[in-house]
């Protein structure tokens, strides 16, 4: 059964007895249609996907459990819901009452330039219909967040043990790539593959399926459109306007511009000499859909290192232009400064002519997403997540109001207002602080970070490390960097020099700020958090729905222990464990204006048999359906999936329930170290979820669907009876072909909190979706699909 009484559940999401949830709608209403009550409580309408874990779902209704390509038995409930064995399935695995399709895939040549293609790694999507209402023709977004392997061996990140597996870029593109990451084309194709792609879908009634129409609107916006400006540079880079010698590959003018004090403080003073011209978009993962039709999409993981080498310079000066070009990277290789980098883009997709724009009043950082407020003459309202670990909760108040929302002047409200970055009270309660030049500093201190973790073992995990912005320059001539490491060792020494100081002592100019948001936000006392990814609002009750992801600390930050568990913190096997949880915001100001608000905990990741725990981990985007259901992916590490390593030669992890703190030796064999970051390996591939807000499931965790090996399901959007969702990177970081079964036993929980042993057998890699189009051994490839019922309805359940 549900652990949430039908009384909590009811508080939880703010409804009365009788009412379902409402969801925001499509296109004029952005997420879906129109909301109605539910009438009584009904059974599940279709059949929960079984997973490879045990979940309370699976005592109370039947399961479907998949044995092949489109093939499964169904079980009956049972109280004893452990499976001894499964084998996990190179496939989208829908419920036998639906069925999936791809609508468009990377590489496909969907556009006017048929030398242009559908770029890589598929995330955040959205429809806007044609006219506004109709469901059934609109133009389709979809992000491309980052180029992995199997792409190319050269791809960041990739094993070295991959070096003389295929790659699937010749395979789906028809053309070779050097083996050499310094090479101009593998860098002008690797930034190609990022931004994102604008296709008009359309279906007839009859055949249900979307399908991508011919459109001279059809456009790739990219990490290099507008290369062709470089043209007017003076510092070098003015012959750097191409990657190659197809049409694509050739700059363009279409560049994009800035809004806001990053725009008009900082650009000016970049070194490209360009002013408020941007070239490119890229590193795309989630994003927002506004009422007026137009669409935002989030530039997230842009910094660069020696390894992750797509990207820029982080790191920026007191007047918010970057350090230097990092060695070695795209930002150096086309001169891309990073402070044009790391924003929230405004694009209409269906007017080629609005040159897209990066509004830097909503702060640069990592970001994730943006889910919006918007009511006739109040403030817009933004709130939006920093996805790293130890990233902040934001919200941006717009300084003018909204007239009707539907109209498309509401753009020029992104441009001026208030970023506010969230301070969690451990009593439930928490502020929102200005970053504003003149707002004081009041670092917290990583001891108070710290302090449940170290109450519970003794210690911190990284000694609660937490990064701010250094004061004045480093008594290290050799050390240039901006910011300092404060963990509990070194915090007496240094937290003194930031007390009575505001940000004005630290940054030049408001713009400065805003691009420097992260380290700013720590400076004022913001709290570190477990990594927020997507965040949703509430559409009735305006109440803020946030997917914090991963609680364990990291080299950006320390997560506030006091607020979420960043490791685990006891030997007991069933403790609680440091997978994410689902949190929500109540603002205490009936308008969202205001800096105070209470904040709650709906559900907790970890295996349902932890305490707590809710039966999945790591959960990343929320959308609402037609009832008001709300429904999540999950985002575990491609690294730990099924409880295997990458790479040619994947190695079972060890995973140990009596793992503390981050990792501990190993009951096993001594000379190793158990981590907790492994239990994430039980859940098996990322997977798709509902929770049910009425009917005798309420609360429940349901699985809808899983997808292939290695692969990531992004970007949920419903549209009337269609559930629209990405696949992203199946087969990452390990070979497609020649195709091998992984076998292991894997330690897992019950229900009852205590352990057993499955027998897991998993595809090393995948061929999705070529494997379900006739040719099994082909390239993987991310891909748009949708999702529907077979038997026609008007709605998705």
């Amino acid at each position: 059964m549900s652990k949430f009484t039908r009384r909590q559940l009811l508080a939880f999401f703010g409804a009365s007895a009788g009412a379902a949830v409402l969801a925001p709608a499509l296109a004029k209403k952005p997420f879906g249609n129109n909301f109605g009550t539910n009438g009584g409580f009904q059974p599940l309408k279709f059949t929960p996907v079984r997973l490879p874990h045990p979940l309370p779902i699976y005592t109370q209704q039947k399961s479907y459990l998949p044995t092949g390509i489109e093939e499964g038995s169904v079980l009956e409930p049972s109280g004893d819901a452990r499976l001894s064995s499964y084998t996990v399935l190179d496939d989208v695995v829908v419920p036998p009452e639906y069925e999936r399709y791809v609508i468009v895939r990377w590489g496909d040549r969907v556009f006017p330039n048929q030398e242009d293609y559908f770029g890589y790694n598929s995330d955040y999507t959205t429809f806007i219909s044609i006219d506004g209402k109709n469901l059934n023709d609109g133009y389709l977004w979809n992000n491309h967040e980052y180029v992995s392997y199997p792409i190319s061996t050269v791809a960041p990140g990739t094993p070295s043990s991959l070096a003389e597996f295929p790659e699937t870029y010749s395979l789906v593109i028809g053309q070779d790539l050097p083996q050499d990451k310094t090479d101009i084309l593998v860098l002008g194709e690797f930034m190609y593959n990022l931004g994102g792609s604008v296709v008009r879908i359309s279906r007839s009634n009859s055949n249900r399926r979307f399908a991508v129409v011919r459109d001279l609107k059809n456009r790739r916006i990219h990490g290099l459109s507008g290369l062709g400006i470089n043209r007017q540079r003076t510092d070098g880079y003015e012959k750097v306007t191409a990657w190659g010698s197809k049409s694509y590959q050739k700059g363009d003018d279409n560049y994009l511009i800035g809004t806001g004090p990053g725009a008009t403080e900082v650009f000016p003073l970049s070194s490209d000499g360009l002013g408020n011209k941007i070239i490119g978009t890229g590193y795309n993962c989630s994003g927002g859909t506004t009422p007026w039709g137009t669409l935002l999409s989030a530039e997230e993981n842009f910094q660069a290192s020696s390894t992750f080498f797509v990207g820029v310079t982080e790191p920026v000066n007191n007047n918010g232009t970057q350090t230097r070009y990092t060695k070695g990277t795209t930002g150096e290789a086309f001169g891309l400064v990073g402070e044009k980098y790391g924003w929230m883009v405004e694009i209409d997709p269906a007017d080629p002519n609005f040159r897209p724009r990066k509004h830097t009043a909503l702060g640069r950082y990592r970001h994730e997403n943006i889910a919006l407020r918007v009511e006739p003459g109040k403030p817009l309202i933004g709130y939006l997540g920093d996805d790293r670990r130890g990233g902040h909760t934001w919200k941006f108040v717009s300084q003018g109001t909204i007239t009707s929302p539907f109209d498309k002047n509401n753009s020029r409200l992104f441009e001026n207002g208030t970023l506010y970055v969230a301070r969690y009270n451990p009593d439930g309660t928490g502020e929102w602080i200005p970053l504003e030049l003149s707002t004081p500093t009041n670092p917290i201190p990583p001891s108070v970070l710290a302090s449940s973790e170290i109450a519970a073992l003794g210690k911190a995990t990284r000694n609660g490390s937490t990064p701010i912005r250094r004061f004045g320059p480093s008594e290290d001539p050799a050390d240039d960097s901006v910011f300092v490491g404060v963990d509990t060792t070194n915090e007496a020494e240094i937290l003194p020099a930031y007390k009575d100081k505001k940000l004005s002592d630290f940054y030049t100019s408001q713009g400065a700020v805003l691009v420097d948001a992260f380290l700013a936000a720590n400076l004022v006392g913001g709290t570190p958090t477990a990594r927020p990814e997507d965040i949703e609002v509430h559409p009735r009750t305006k109440e803020v729905f946030i997917a914090y992801t991963d609680g364990a600390p990291g080299s950006d930050g320390y997560p506030d222990s006091r607020i979420f568990v960043v490791s685990k913190y006891s030997a007991d096997i069933n403790a609680a464990q440091p997978s994410g949880s689902l949190f929500k915001i109540i603002e205490n100001s009936s308008d969202g204006t205001g800096t105070t608000f209470r904040w709650e905990r709906f559900i907790k990741g970890g295996e349902a048999g932890a305490e707590p725990g809710d039966g999945f981990a790591n959960i990343d985007n929320l959308a609402f359906d037609s009832q008001g259901n709300i429904w999540g992916v999950t985002d575990m590490s491609t690294e730990a999936h099924n409880g295997f390593s990458e790479g040619a030669n994947p190695e079972p992890l060890l995973i140990e329930h009596t793992v503390v703190g981050a990792e501990s030796p190993s009951q096993i064999d001594s000379n190793l170290n158990a981590r907790t970051s492994n239990l994430i390996g039980v859940f098996g591939n990322n997977w798709l979820f509902f929770v049910p807000i009425t009917g005798p499931d309420a609360g429940e965790i349901v699985p809808f669907a899983y997808g292939p090996p290695r692969c990531e399901m992004t970007g949920p959007t419903f549209v009337g009876d269609t559930l629209i969702i990405s696949v992203q990177h199946p087969c990452e970081n390990v070979p497609f072909n020649s195709q091998q079964l992984l076998n292991r036993e894997i330690e897992m929980l019950n229900l009852d909190g205590t352990l057993f042993n499955q027998k897991r057998s998993v595809p090393r890699g995948s061929n999705w979706p070529s494997n379900i189009e006739g040719n099994p051994q082909g390239a993987p490839r991310p891909a748009v699909i949708g999702i529907v019922r077979k038997q026609p309805s008007d709605r998705f359940v």
